[in-house]
């Protein structure tokens, strides 16, 4: 047993370092920043990644289906922690381009249809399944027409059921067009991390990094009927005739048993002057960005607006009371006490310690934790450094942040504990519990959600490996941490109350309106501030469409913390001012219930926006994340809306002579 913890410390770290590094050996970059360039007649091949479906939301394996499989077998792509909890799989794939030669090639033959095969298919197609290729980390793109209009979608399905046909088709002829810009190596210093690690190119490396750089990747998809008898005396890569996509049902590839069929592909590579930088810009342009961008701009100026007048209202209504309290000498100032009523009656009760204080605590430090968190997360993506090429790195970057931002959720939480209770004791037993609130929260979800997944042997679902990874990364990182935190609370300086507490707590009056109520109407204005960016991040999550405009989020979540405070403190106030001393609470709830409208309308985009969404298992999963991040927002603004007011109840009774 003695030698088992002495090991233990060892192997948390060497995991914390495998986990760390291992990652950067693969590697991101940004757009723009560093490039690959090929030479004419270079092999390049494309990889798959997961099959999805808006319908389902549930991902699965590209070789889950009948498709061809590469000459040297299926090898997987390193995966960073964000790709494998987004349910990504990269696969290598026998598609094969050389640069700069048009060529149409002949893949495989599958052996003939089974039972199992044709349904798998069959529901794979009718599940609007899309097939995700990627070529020099660029999604390849389908432009279809939609009431002649241009419509840009990533991925193309794996086939298609006529409008009004009983019959299925698969796509197994695919027309490439690669878009490549010849670079001439211009001797400017490109620093970036790539594929393989941190690299610069220089101008020593100018003749080497000279070549044509890929800056687009289209597809056509169709559904071609070949003569199996034909196909399977040719060998893969074998040049055949170029092949027009064909209307008529009867020259199509149906999905039925016993049918062989014939995969194909043809590729054409068109010159382009679209540069390297600029390569994302047909992916970041879809459909509704102009309307983002008003909406956002609508929603700044409208709460803008009334935050401002709440904010001029509230001050002077405060300045005003404390003025008029001040001015008074102490007789009068008996008198005014004893005659009026208000928030200067509760003098001796307003720092009376809470009800469930130690709960409080809890959720004050784990919102100090996801809002740093989200703050952080939002200015490296604003500032380009999880730009959509980096895939995974978002979520990779969030959890790393939450883990090294437990020493500050330990720090906030027990420093509370000392300014409620007025002692250290149980500082141990409070930095455990805001170690496994949220997390265990968490886990609670995700693992009956992960069952299922399991179940639908989908991509998605966390393996067993990944399950124990992230226990480790808990348990060796964020909960030492989270101590370290709680024992710098310690010893932290006291935070002295401006008043003293009365022994015997003050009656409180009958409210004319339930406190509940005033709580739940003071979330409407930040959820005013935060719903037309939610339909977009929703859209991003469940739509697969990119999310890139971090710097409006940047300023809608800058704008958010500020409502939430100003509507936190005037509820606040509010309280005091009917003589209700138990502001603890409403203050936490009063910005946080911002989260309960947040589930609300998570259920009104599955109602309305996810039609499509099919079976009670994409519904259940939908509300389980939708349930998840409802109450990290609900965390994060009680937060803001809790110390803001402990601030200004601080300030507003400091500012009161007492004797």
């Amino acid at each position: 047993m003695a030698f088992s913890q002495r090991k233990m410390p060892g192997i948390c770290w060497s995991l914390l370092l495998v986990i760390l590094f291992a990652s950067p050996c693969r590697g991101f970059y940004l757009p723009g920043s560093y490039m690959h360039t090929y030479s004419t007649k270079d092999d390049i091949y494309a990889k798959v990644n997961s099959l999805t479906s808006i319908e389902t939301e549930l991902p699965f394996s590209y070789y889950s289906l009948p498709y061809c499989k590469p000459m040297g077998g299926i090898k997987k792509s390193a995966e960073n922690l964000g790709e494998l909890l987004m349910g990504d799989q990269i696969d290598n794939s026998p598609y094969r381009f050389r640069m700069n030669v048009n060529e149409s090639l002949y893949l495989c033959t599958t052996s003939s249809l089974n039972e199992h095969e044709v349904k798998l298919l069959k529901r794979r197609t009718r599940d609007l399944y899309q097939v995700n290729m990627i070529l020099d980390n660029l999604p390849v793109m389908r432009i279809a027409q939609q009431n002649g209009v241009d419509i840009q979608w990533t991925g193309f399905p794996i086939g298609y059921t006529p409008p009004n046909g009983n019959d299925d088709y698969i796509i197994n002829h695919l027309k490439f067009k690669v878009l490549v810009h010849e670079y001439e190596g211009s001797g400017v210093q490109i620093i970036g991390t790539g594929e393989g690690g941190m690299g610069v190119i220089s101008k020593a490396d100018k003749t080497k990094a000279s070549g044509f750089e890929i800056v687009g990747f289209e597809v056509v998809p169709c559904s071609v009927k070949y003569d199996p008898e034909v196909m399977m005396k040719l060998h893969m890569y074998d040049n055949i005739s170029s092949v027009n996509c064909p209307m008529e049902p009867d020259k199509s590839q149906i999905i039925r048993e016993q049918e062989r069929i014939s995969f194909t592909y043809e590729v054409e590579f068109v010159k382009s002057d679209i540069r390297w930088p600029s390569r994302w810009d047909a992916y970041l342009k879809m459909e509704g960005s102009r309307v983002h961008w008003f909406s956002i701009l609508n929603s700044l100026m409208v709460i803008t607006f009334l935050a401002g007048i709440v904010f001029v209202i509230f001050l002077r209504t405060v300045r005003r009371d404390l003025t008029r309290y001040e001015e008074l000498d102490k007789e009068a100032q008996a008198q005014m006490n004893e005659e009026l009523s208000g928030w200067k009656l509760v003098v001796g009760d307003v720092f009376r310690e809470p009800n469930h204080s130690k709960l409080l605590c809890v959720m004050i430090g784990d919102g100090v934790q996801i809002t740093g968190m989200a703050l952080v997360t939002i200015v490296l993506a604003a500032l380009g450094f999880m730009s959509p090429a980096s895939r995974g790195m978002l979520l990779t970057g969030m959890i790393v942040l939450y883990l090294f931002l437990g020493i500050v959720a330990g720090y906030v939480a027990v420093h509370l504990w000392r300014t409620l209770k007025g002692t250290t004791v149980g500082w141990k037993s409070l930095s455990w519990s805001v170690a496994c609130f949220f997390p265990g929260i968490v886990f609670v979800i995700l693992t009956p959600l992960n069952f299922i997944l399991w179940s639908s042997k989908s991509t998605s679902a966390i393996p067993i490996s990944l399950y124990f990874v992230l226990l480790s990364l808990w348990f060796c990182i964020s909960v030492p941490l989270t101590l370290v935190g709680g024992y710098l609370g310690t010893r932290a300086e006291d935070i002295q109350y401006p008043v003293r507490t009365n022994q015997i707590p003050r009656e409180i009056p009958a409210h004319k309106f339930p406190p509940w109520l005033l709580v739940l109407g003071a979330g409407t204005l930040p959820f005013g501030t935060l719903f037309i960016e939610l339909f977009f991040i929703l859209s991003s999550i469940w739509l697969g469409r990119f999310y890139y405009v971090f710097g409006f989020l940047l300023i809608v979540i800058l704008l958010l913390i500020i409502v939430c405070a100003e509507v936190s403190v005037v509820l606040t106030y509010m309280h005091l001012c009917v003589e209700d001393w138990r502001w603890w609470w409403n203050a936490f709830f009063a910005s946080g219930s911002v989260a309960l409208y947040v589930f609300i309308y998570s259920i009104n985009y599955l109602v309305f926006d996810l039609q499509s969404l099919s079976g009670p298992v994409s519904a259940f999963l939908y509300l389980g994340y939708s349930m998840i991040m409802a109450v990290a927002v609900m965390l994060s603004t009680g937060t803001i809306g809790f110390i803001t007011s402990f601030c200004f109840v601080h300030y507003l009774f400091s500012s009161v002579k007492i004797d």
